[in-house]
């Protein structure tokens, strides 16, 4: 079973631990995967067609699932938040093989930070692998739609093998502590060109 490994846009927002392997040119013969945005049913459908429509625009083969309830077992009673890791973990054993599993909700999500046992994020996601998370809880209340849509990118961007990138203005920049979500812009140069390895349409 896949690790997760911590990909986070949260409260002091992304962070990435040590363990996303450099990216593999892909087998072009190789079918591509089929990105699926799973709402959770606290999510408006506003929100959820927001990100549809913007990840099309940029991966031919995207799909909407039907909205499911969100796990309480992910429930962390103390904090009144749900743990992100539990959320990752049960889309993943859900996820169907070529699939990957993009999953959207306004709960508080949380993930172990070093020593701090909950730490609030905005998004977690396996790198790569088959799943990931993204919450609407901590962005701006005037630009929702459109912060939650570069949360998704970025976390979906770890699910293909990509790491923090150093470009200001690049989807998948580390925040390192503050919220630059509105000057993100798109993928650099280099994320794109591996990006386009996957079959994505940037």
């Amino acid at each position: 079973m896949k690790s997760i490994l911590p990909l986070l846009y949260g409260m002091c927002f992304v962070f990435c631990i040590s363990g996303c392997k450099d990216p593999e040119p892909m087998n072009q013969s190789a079918p591509l995967i089929t990105i699926d945005i799973q709402p959770f049913s606290d999510a408006s459908d506003e929100l959820v067609k927001h990100v549809l429509r913007e990840v099309k625009k940029r991966y031919p083969k995207v799909e909407l699932r039907k909205a499911i309830p969100i796990p309480p077992q992910a429930y962390y009673k103390a904090r009144n938040r749900y743990r992100a890791d539990s959320l990752v973990n049960y889309l993943n054993r859900r996820h169907t093989p070529g699939h990957i599993t993009m999953a959207l909700t306004t709960k508080d999500i949380s993930w172990t930070k070093g020593t701090i046992r909950d730490y609030g994020i905005m998004g977690l996601g396996l790198c790569p692998g088959d799943a990931c998370v993204a919450s609407t809880y901590r962005l701006s209340k005037t630009n929702t739609a459109d912060q939650l849509y570069k949360i998704a990118i970025h976390e979906l961007g770890h699910t293909q093998g990509l790491k923090h990138c150093p470009e200001k203005t690049c989807y998948m920049r580390d925040a390192e502590g503050k919220n630059h979500t509105n000057e993100l812009r798109d993928f650099c140069r280099k994320c794109r060109q591996h990006l386009l390895t996957k079959g994505w349409a940037l």
